[in-house]
């Protein structure tokens, strides 16, 4: 079986139609890599019909489908300036269905639904639809075989409209079936990502990442050589570039440290992305759709330890700690598990955690039901809540195994006052967290000493 690149662009790529040429240009240059493509919608489009839904759900028919006027003839504007006459009036044709589509689904949804998430979904899947269709035929004009495939007849959910599971086994079977003999047969696919279908063959998207997710489905399913997610950054950088403006591109990231950055502030990446890729050993891999010629960072399964053993700092702002503190945890069984089931009790998820003997620290990053838990929690020991934080991540793999690490960070921020401390939960990062107000101040200071000079590094050990 041929082994494909999956090449996802996401909704910068294709701003407009010199992001669309640009995107036909790096596809036509990697044709011998067998591509299959995954493209978002245009930038922009998924939160103009988002907002036209919700407009919608308040009874407003007219006002929300007026409010995708504009992103209707975008879409027409962005195609004659890209195609001969005939093909833009052909997908001129395809935006006036879509039209129709939609202005039927927000009719529905202005009337109260039973089904108003479903009715979304729909809504929402409409952006990637358009947008691999217009490459599709902005490849074809350029001398390249390419064809828009429908996501749906690859991806298949569950019923969790918004946040929808791929049912990994029809998926794979789906994506083979429709996706393999185009490749075989040199044809480029063209897929809208974020779009999925139940087994019944209701429209479902799969949330938060979810192009990059589609990408590394499909590139599971089909085996991928490599799964190329393309943005408008040069990969993953030391350091979050608007907080360090001298933050360097990282060449090489494990799994493991690409999900940490990830989860703890990193954007390029949501860590339920790379899963599939994870369990199949698939390089993934990030590049600039700006400067397609740069590497860009390497996502695989293994890297070695770096001479700094730092690879990056992340952060993460709005972060609210809660400490817990009973002497019933002393000597105790049972006390942790009806702490968490408190956090299950409120679907709210737990970043950090750290205990003592008879304390239990932990931080959120979502606090809408904060108080409610807070109530629940005060049943257990007494309750401390401290909000304005940040968490800061250093990542690197053979962290643990490095001494003076550490020593390190807390002689570099010896004067900014750090509340909570998670270490050897893991062996690749170290974490903490701190007042949010200072949390540029010690980013910074951070990365200077790890990364900026040889001299500062020294200074450091």
């Amino acid at each position: 079986m041929i082994m494909p690149t999956v090449m996802k662009f996401g909704g910068t790529s294709v701003a407009d139609a010199g992001a669309f040429e640009n995107v036909a240009s790096i596809v036509g240059a990697r044709i011998k890599s067998n591509p299959v493509v995954v493209v978002s919608a245009m930038s922009g489009v998924t939160d103009a019909l988002l907002a036209s839904t919700l407009i919608a759900s308040e009874g407003r028919f007219n006002d929300a489908f007026s409010s995708l006027q504009n992103t209707f003839i975008r879409h027409k504007e962005t195609a004659h300036q890209l195609l001969t006459h005939a093909t833009a009036n052909v997908y001129a044709s395809r935006i006036e269905q879509a039209k129709k589509s939609i202005e039927e689904l927000l009719r529905q949804l202005a009337v109260a639904p039973t089904e108003p998430r479903a009715i979304q979904d729909s809504v929402l899947s409409l952006g990637e639809t358009l947008s691999s269709a217009l490459l599709a035929e902005v490849l074809k004009e350029r001398g390249i075989a390419a064809t828009q495939t429908d996501a749906r007849e690859c991806i298949i959910t569950d019923e969790d409209y918004g946040s929808a599971a791929p049912l990994m086994d029809q998926t794979f079977e789906a994506t083979q079936s429709k996706l393999v003999p185009l490749v075989e047969n040199e044809v480029i696919p063209v897929l809208g990502g974020f779009i999925g279908s139940t087994l019944q063959g209701q429209t479902t998207t799969l949330g938060r990442g979810g192009s990059d997710y589609t990408a590394a489905i499909v590139g599971a399913a089909l085996s991928a050589r490599e799964i190329q997610i393309w943005t408008d950054v040069t990969g993953v950088l030391t350091a979050d570039p608007r907080v360090v403006p001298t933050a360097q591109t990282i060449e090489r990231l494990s799994y493991g440290e690409a999900a940490e950055l990830a989860y703890f502030g990193a954007k390029v990446l949501h860590p339920k992305t790379i899963q599939p890729a994870i369990e199949d050993c698939i390089p993934v891999r990030i590049c600039n759709s700006r400067t397609p010629d740069e590497a860009g960072t390497l996502v695989c399964a293994q890297t070695e330890t770096t001479p700094r053993t730092v690879k990056a700092i992340a952060h993460k702002t709005g972060v609210t700690t809660v400490q817990i503190t009973s002497a019933r945890m002393l000597g105790a069984y049972g006390f942790l598990r009806a702490l968490f089931e408190v956090f299950e009790k409120h679907r709210t998820v737990v970043d950090v955690v750290t205990t003592s003997e008879v304390s239990v620290s932990l931080s959120l990053d979502d606090a809408r039901s904060l108080p409610a838990i807070v109530e629940d929690l005060e049943t257990l020991g007494t309750v401390r809540v401290e909000t304005g934080r940040a968490i800061i991540c250093v990542v690197g793999e053979g962290l643990r195994g490095t001494p003076g690490i550490a020593a390190r960070v807390f002689s570099t921020i010896s004067d900014i006052n750090v509340t909570l401390i998670s270490q050897g939960a893991s062996s690749i990062n170290f974490t903490f967290a701190i007042e949010e107000e200072k949390v540029k101040e010690a980013v910074g200071r951070l990365h200077c000493a790890f990364f900026e000079t040889e001299e500062a590094f020294a200074a450091s050990v």
